[in-house]
């Protein structure tokens, strides 16, 4: 299974690979997310250490349990060769209500096909009042005229 566009990145191909990622895990669907990445992905999340494409589902069945009106941006950092950097941030609320920000970093590192076969993350919440929210549009896709993390001065 190939998963285009292909390594080595160029500047615009990262960004199309970084969108179609952020597209995927605004539709918060794990099996259509987990297909994205090698069979045998290796993660770390926060403290979290996921291995393969069945525990890749669990974990995101279980976030996006926990992480209720889940919006994402994502936004590049660098690139080079089979391998992009992002930074990003999501906003999400609790079973009680209460809204975060949460901010990140992550190392991706890509097989031939475009399948990801490594991704490193490092995250911080940080509680928000509804007011202080900047991602509204309605759930799924960001929407194309949205600004990004620099626009927001994020």
């Amino acid at each position: 299974m190939s998963r285009p566009p292909l390594p080595p990145f160029t500047k615009e191909t990262a960004i199309q690979k970084i969108r179609a990622a952020e597209d995927g895990w605004n539709s918060r669907d794990p099996v259509k997310v987990a297909l994205a990445y090698t069979v045998d992905t290796r993660w770390r999340n926060r403290d979290v250490f996921v291995n393969g494409r069945d525990e890749v589902e669990a974990f995101l069945s279980g976030k996006w349990e926990k992480e209720r009106g889940y919006r994402l941006i994502k936004e590049l950092w660098t690139h080079d060769g089979n391998r992009i950097a992002v930074r990003y941030a999501y906003e999400w609320h609790n079973a009680k209500g209460q809204w975060f920000r949460s901010y990140g970093n992550e190392n991706w590192e890509f097989d031939d096909d475009g399948l990801m076969a490594n991704r490193y993350a490092c995250i911080n919440d940080l509680e928000i009042t509804e007011d202080e929210r900047k991602f509204h549009w309605p759930q799924g896709r960001r929407p194309d005229d949205h600004p990004g993390l620099s626009e927001l001065g994020l």
